[in-house]
């Protein structure tokens, strides 16, 4: 009776996963972001989820949880019920270097449920605009040989500018100071003020401010140079081909979320990509959109799987 009965309870639960992953959504999704609103993430994760929430039918929400890198909105996500109506936006830091980082983790990056990428970014390497140095060989030579005198900001541990920097300093063998901050605008503000030599971020972050002149930028971190930047040379052309990065965000449900809502989702973030507007949106921010190929929830959890195995390698070594 006993068996009949744990059976009969385990056929309604799947049943209750069926019936809801035919109707879902009947309700808002939460799409937790675990950064402050205006950042690339928040922006990507605004301008995908306004359009999937048409898709959808239901309004996809934005909830920003900030804090220790972006692990603690992610934890929130990861730990919420499987159910679909909480996704959240991920990015290289939060599902590829955070178990490097953080050895008390309470998620792991490569069991949550992989929805689909939603855009990457190149990496730049900026510096003050009266760095001694004219394009990213002198840069490279310059910043060897007073390793000890120079410092290099960042937006705190865990952030894309902490640890493509980090890689950074790793390929060069040196170690100049790092300066923490709360954000990337105050690092910034620094950067243009002078008080800091250089530092690694996304293009997003820093396009405006190199047209300006108020930095200068060394090297993007891509195989081709940005539309955006057209006149800064890729790592490769500026001698340094090893150093190869760029800052992605991707759509993620907690373990265990049904397939097929996990489908429905990528559905919605497929479309999104393919709309004209919100196309043009991310490539206005200098934002490189996934392939086709590249947009499936299993390249996606493929991806992270070599993320994590990338930054552990490159992060635990140091």
């Amino acid at each position: 009776m006993k068996r009949f009965i744990a059976a009969i309870a385990a056929a309604g639960v799947l049943y209750s996963f069926a019936a809801s992953a035919q109707t879902y959504p009947v309700k808002s999704i939460v799409m937790i972001v675990p950064f402050a609103a205006g950042g690339p993430t928040d922006i990507i994760a605004r301008f995908v989820g306004d359009h999937m929430s048409r898709t959808l039918g239901q309004q996809v929400v934005i909830e920003n949880v900030v804090g220790a890198g972006g692990t603690t909105g992610i934890t929130r996500a990861a730990t919420s019920p499987p159910d679909g109506y909480t996704i959240m936006m991920g990015h290289m830091g939060t599902h590829g270097a955070a178990p490097a980082l953080y050895p008390g983790l309470k998620y792991d990056p490569t069991a949550v449920e992989a929805v689909g990428m939603a855009a990457s970014t190149p990496i730049l390497i900026v510096a003050k605009k009266d760095f001694p140095a004219r394009d990213l060989k002198e840069f490279i030579a310059y910043a060897k040989a007073n390793a000890g005198k120079i410092n290099q900001a960042h937006a705190g541990i865990g952030a894309v500018s902490q640890i493509t920097c980090a890689l950074l300093n790793s390929q060069l063998g040196i170690n100049p100071t790092a300066v923490p901050y709360s954000g990337t605008g105050p690092a910034l503000n620094d950067l243009m003020s002078g008080q800091i030599d250089y530092m690694c971020d996304q293009i997003v972050n820093l396009v405006e401010q190199i047209k300006a002149g108020n930095i200068r930028a060394f090297g993007i971190a891509s195989p081709a140079r940005s539309p955006a930047l057209p006149d800064v040379p890729t790592t490769i052309e500026g001698g340094l081909p090893e150093y190869q990065v760029q800052a992605w965000n991707a759509v993620f449900a907690p373990h265990g979320t049904p397939k097929d809502i996990v489908a429905r989702l990528n559905d919605a973030l497929g479309k999104a990509l393919a709309d004209d507007v919100t196309r043009n949106r991310l490539l206005g921010l200098g934002a490189v959109l996934p392939g086709k190929a590249e947009q499936t929830s299993e390249a996606l959890a493929a991806f992270v799987k070599a993320e994590v195995a990338r930054w552990n390698a490159a992060l635990l070594k140091r």
